[in-house]
């Protein structure tokens, strides 16, 4: 649907967030509340934070060392006179001991997966270290939000052999909503496709085989093969499957990229291109003598901080 850049200077979250509420501002009324996936590289605390008061679901990664603390009221109250509690009783993701009762469960049975059990907490919040008002002595902000843990059998074909993980997930929507735990499992095993388009993207389209000195030229051509791997989804329907013998057979309109880029070549011949034929030239006479290029402009390079 859209893809930016990430400047050094700016916040992986805060470019989401707006694109997000971008494509929220595109849709239609009325449709059902969109569920947006990420995986563990965004904090869920600033995306929550940042699409605040939009109708959208957020759902989030963790990594399985977290830790999460329920409604302070939990609590036995303070034997003495003092600051009301903040954080109420500790959940580890990494200790079952530490686990409550979840507010909800679903298990089912998939192909793929075998049987699928997924539980949810909801009303839990985490600890904020690195927010906006640190160091001004202000409150730490709480974000409540639903934890919620994915467990299955095995892993589908291909994958058999690794032993499955169990997979931490949080959750937000708008409020009075509830986590569909059905739609939320199978949206993020859905998530993994975006990694098989990336590897395409790089591997058949040469996303990141030109060395470009600039940053508006790897922008420029960033959007060119965005726009190619539009052409070849619109062109599934339009050409005939080259398969290869050991590759399983695809009903027609449900090709894929890969398949189709073996043979948009002779589609495209057939279209033609509304560019002009290009001009003939001479022989270049290149640079002048004695004139030199120069050394190229430094970039500072992208880190993510710890």
């Amino acid at each position: 649907m859209h893809v930016e850049r990430v400047r050094p200077a700016q916040d992986a979250n805060v470019v989401a967030a707006g694109q997000v509420k971008a494509l929220l501002g595109r849709l239609e009324e009325g449709e059902a509340v969109p569920l947006f996936v990420f995986d563990a590289g965004y904090d869920p605390v600033k995306l929550q934070r940042g699409l605040e008061g939009s109708p959208c679901q957020i759902l989030v990664r963790l990594r399985s060392g977290r830790r999460f603390y329920g409604d302070p009221a939990l609590c036995d109250p303070p034997a003495h006179v003092g600051r009301p509690r903040r954080h109420g009783p500790k959940m580890k993701c990494n200790d079952p001991s530490t686990w409550p009762e979840p507010s909800a469960e679903h298990a089912c049975e998939d192909a793929g997966y075998a049987t699928v059990r997924v539980r949810a907490w909801a009303e839990l919040h985490p600890k904020v270290q690195n927010h906006e008002g640190r160091g001004s002595r202000g409150p730490l902000p709480i974000v409540v939000g639903t934890l919620v843990l994915v467990e299955v059998e095995r892993l589908p074909r291909g994958e058999s052999r690794r032993k499955p993980r169990v997979l931490w997930l949080w959750w937000h929507g708008p409020e009075g909503t509830t986590p569909d735990l059905d739609l939320i499992w199978r949206s993020y095993a859905g998530r993994f496709d975006l990694e098989h388009t990336f590897r395409f993207l790089k591997q058949s389209m040469g996303w990141t085989t030109p060395r470009v000195r600039h940053p508006e030229q790897a922008e420029r051509w960033t959007w060119l093969v965005v726009a190619a791997f539009a052409q070849l989804r619109l062109a599934r329907t339009c050409v005939e499957d080259l398969r290869l013998p050991w590759e399983r057979r695809y009903e027609a309109g449900r090709l894929t990229p890969i398949r189709v880029y073996r043979a948009v070549s002779a589609l495209l011949a057939h279209m033609g291109t509304p560019a002009k034929p290009p001009k003939p030239c001479g022989r270049s006479p290149g640079r002048p003598i004695g004139r030199l290029s120069g050394k190229a402009k430094r970039y500072p390079a992208l880190k993510r901080s710890a």
